[in-house]
């Protein structure tokens, strides 16, 4: 005989948000001067000192190779040496080089929140064995409410032209209670690339 289990409402509820993605774009900013009968930026020095190097490692690898065809990327863990200190040595630098903008990402804050989760009651159902009249009620009861601890990370990125060192662009994306630092720069970076796309700063 196989009784099948009943999943509590509350449960089935938190299933179908963890699917749903968890970051979003909370403001974002464009200089007015610029607009897309411009020329996009073809070369990008990429830095993301996120939480530690090994993070931003892998979020510099993520970004540049997220980019389109007819935009480069170049990581500046790779790029950039501990000596490059002197702001005009390093701009003399990568325009040599013909790299033409910057893209800047960082962690700015984590927030955290209490939420409440309310409690759920469910009913059970009914089962039996044809031919033999047996028969029985199960799985009715109350899943009871509880408070957990959110974490928003805030994410600026930014967006600064080499030529005259202006911002041209700025982003803040949210993600509420990340669980996998690959997924949720996919996200971020998604996010980030359809504002710079759509202000014809790339491509």
């Amino acid at each position: 005989m196989k009784i099948k289990s009943l999943i509590p409402f509350s449960l089935l509820m938190l299933l179908m948000t963890a699917c749903g993605p968890s970051t979003k774009l909370e403001k974002s900013w464009a200089d007015p001067s610029f607009n897309a009968n411009m020329k996009p930026f073809t070369k990008l020095l990429v830095i993301a000192p996120l939480r530690d190097q090994n993070s931003q490692r892998i979020a510099e690898d993520k970004i540049v190779s997220k980019l389109k065809a007819g935009t480069t990327g170049i990581q500046s863990y790779s790029y950039l040496q501990p000596g490059d200190t002197a702001l005009t040595l390093v701009e003399s630098k990568l325009k040599k080089d013909g790299i033409d903008g910057v893209i800047l990402m960082r962690l700015t804050t984590i927030e955290k929140s209490l939420s409440y989760n309310q409690g759920t009651s469910y009913y059970g159902g009914y089962y039996g064995y044809r031919g033999y009249g047996y028969g029985g009620y199960y799985g009715a009861g109350y899943s009871p409410g509880y408070y957990s601890e959110d974490k928003t990370f805030m994410v600026e990125t930014n967006f600064y032209s080499i030529s005259d060192r202006k911002l041209l662009w700025s982003g803040t994306t949210s993600t509420l209670n990340p669980t996998s630092l690959d997924q949720t720069l996919n996200q971020i970076i998604q996010s980030i690339q359809y504002e710079l796309k759509k202000k014809g700063l790339i491509k």
